[in-house]
């Protein structure tokens, strides 16, 4: 079937100035690996997971399956990382995340879609790896961390989030993950060939909920706001006040917060000028930046 490029994925001015959004609902690591880390590492963490081959793939923890992106790759594409996407999904379990929707997100989507061919022996590794632009695919367990926190204790008997905002597009594989878990998912990119990427390796999955935006993430998107859920992708010295502004009440912002040291936060929105803030876990991303580039 042929696609038109110029409509996926679908622009932001397809929803800006829409109906009246529906009420929101409330919303809500290990250290990760660096890139340089993971090239001498990696090989040996992809070894432990089994080959690739087909076989049925039950949601993670019994967890009921997430809504799944319908997909233009061969169904042979897809069976040959089954396998290796249950593994992945098993580690990070081990390793604390019990959110067994996001769990099942994450087994359900093919990350291999989201890395450099000459990279697929590790794309299910529980490694970050690079993407250019000194920047990195956050690793596995960080993506479904954050994604928990963010959904944690907010959603009665596991419902889905409503509209979240991701800053630093990157690859687009969390915001792939996030789509899973949310009704609408906006992901902002300020590096423009990152922007393009992302929209390339999204183009096959035909996720309809998820629209990318290239600009300055620091200022959010106001014209889309409130938000249930925030999630930051680069970590910064502080949180920046437009992206507070932006948070529904109720609703939750997950970011990494510090220089050289850093630590995940969860900053929940409790009035219109109030929030509260949870330190959690240390972790190491990539510094937040102001403008486009």
């Amino acid at each position: 079937m042929t696609e038109k490029r110029s409509t996926f994925p679908l622009p932001l001015s397809s929803v800006t100035g829409a109906s009246t959004r529906k009420p929101a609902a409330p919303a809500p690591v290990a250290t990760p690996q660096t890139a340089t880390q993971n090239a001498r590492t990696s090989q040996a963490q992809t070894r432990q997971l089994p080959p690739p081959g087909p076989g049925p793939r039950p949601a993670a923890s019994g967890a009921p399956q997430p809504a799944q992106p319908q997909q233009t790759m061969q169904r042979s594409d897809l069976a040959a990382t089954e396998a290796p996407r249950r593994a992945m999904a098993a580690h990070v379990a081990r390793q604390g995340v019990k959110d067994g929707q996001v769990l099942a997100a994450l087994e359900s989507m093919p990350r291999h879609m989201f890395i450099e061919p000459a990279l697929s022996s590790q794309a299910y590794a529980d490694v970050s790896l690079p993407i250019g632009h000194n920047q990195t695919i956050s690793q596995p367990y960080i993506v479904a961390r954050m994604i928990e926190l963010l959904r944690e204790g907010g959603q009665p008997q596991g419902g889905r989030l409503m509209r979240v905002l991701e800053i630093g597009t990157g690859c687009g594989y969390q915001a792939a993950v996030l789509s899973c878990v949310a009704q609408e998912v906006y992901s902002i990119e300020r590096i423009k060939p990152l922007h393009e990427l992302a929209k390339a390796n999204l183009r096959p999955l035909r996720i309809a909920n998820l629209r990318l935006q290239y600009g300055d993430g620091m200022l959010g998107l106001p014209q889309v706001a409130p938000f249930d859920g925030i999630i930051l992708a680069a970590a910064g010295l502080e949180v920046p006040r437009a992206l507070l502004e932006q948070l529904a009440i109720g609703a939750r912002l997950v970011a990494p917060v510090g220089a050289q040291v850093q630590h995940l936060q969860r900053i929940t929105r409790t009035g219109k000028s109030e929030w509260t803030s949870e330190t959690l876990e240390a972790c190491h991303f990539v510094p937040l930046r102001p403008g486009t580039v």
